[in-house]
């Protein structure tokens, strides 16, 4: 016999998560208010509002075991299969590819009442129907007491090509820096939208970070005209409500085919990049003490001896780059926003 918990049971806590929907069946985790999906078009954020990153179902155990039930809301491509990560006391122990079912099990886990974090699959819609535990085993929330940190991004801070939930770039950094994460990475639809600066403002957080650009060259949806002024309205939005947060606002990483190549609205990465810069540098004029500009050439850049290996399409890192770009915020971006 097992213990079971249904997935509305009240000592399982949700973070990393804006909303969650609930049936009496299932429960599923959002990263924007599902009540208000119209507000976040395309199609809410283009699909990745209801994709699980960073999002973790929290709680203390003594248990060795635990399993469960994920019903993935799409059928899953063989390529790009869903994975979860189980951590126990901040250390990752295990990681596990969701069957077609969408059943998991972890065993072995240390003896002993421990903090256990389940990392949901980055890249995926899921809805949670019940979890497994030893029969007997106590359960109790987890208070995560942590610093939040908000990270704003495009796919590559979603991170869909990492090895696992839990070694995306923000969740490496999250974890060795003792952080609650809040990713607001989504897939090919960072464009500076004042929803989501409403959102991240509405939230409560104690660090902030914004990496944009890259979505919005590809998809000519801001010009040289308007660029540095959705920089400027974004982060003062932000700052209504968190004037004093330590934010690090990012421009581009290195991606050399965008590098000098102009596209239909006259930019490339390296005018973003001095635009970016210029807009940090009016909010710094104007009293803003707390925000810094991270050149993304710094955090990520050609001059990477492995950087082909790491980013084998010339725009995204796979697995292992994502580690290193991990080691690289940890080193570069860091010790000046986490402070």
């Amino acid at each position: 016999m097992s213990l079971i918990l249904k997935p509305d049971d009240e000592r399982l806590t949700w973070q990393g998560v804006v909303s969650l929907e609930r049936t009496d069946k299932w429960v599923k985790p959002w990263r924007i208010p599902y009540e208000q999906f119209d507000l976040f078009p395309p199609e809410g954020i283009g699909g990745h509002g209801a994709t699980a990153a960073g999002v973790r179902i929290t709680f203390r155990s003594n248990s060795t075991t635990v399993a469960g039930k994920l019903e993935l809301a799409t059928p899953e491509p063989v390529d790009d299969p869903a994975r979860t990560d189980l951590c126990a006391d901040g250390k990752l122990l295990q990681t596990i590819e969701l069957d077609q079912q969408g059943t998991f099990h972890f065993e072995h886990l240390p003896t002993g009442q421990k903090s256990i974090e389940l990392w949901l699959p980055q890249q995926h819609e899921f809805r949670l129907q019940q979890l497994e535990l030893d029969d007997g085993a106590t359960v109790a929330p987890l208070e995560d007491h942590r610093p939040r940190w908000i990270t704003y991004g495009s796919s590559i801070t979603q991170c869909a090509a990492a090895a696992s939930p839990a070694q995306t770039w923000p969740a490496i950094v999250a974890r060795r820096r003792g952080l609650n994460l809040t990713c607001m990475g989504f897939g090919g639809q960072c464009h500076l939208e004042p929803m989501l600066a409403r959102l991240i403002r509405d939230l409560p957080v104690d660090y902030l970070s914004v990496c944009a650009g890259i979505n919005i060259l590809g998809g000519c949806s801001l010009s040289l005209r308007t660029f540095r002024p959705a920089i400027i309205g974004f982060v003062q939005i932000v700052r209504e409500k968190h004037p004093n947060t330590p934010l690090a606002v990012i421009s581009p990483i290195y991606a050399p085919q965008y590098e000098t190549a102009k596209n239909p609205v006259e930019l490339n990465l390296r005018i973003m990049r001095q635009e970016v810069a210029a807009a940090v540098d009016t909010l710094q004029a104007h009293g803003d003490r707390h925000i810094h500009y991270i050149d993304g050439l710094r955090l990520f850049g050609p001059d990477i001896s492995n950087w082909d290996d790491l980013v084998p399409d010339g725009l995204h890192p796979n697995a292992d780059g994502y580690k290193a770009l991990a080691e690289h915020f940890l080193k570069k971006v860091a010790p000046k926003l986490f402070v």
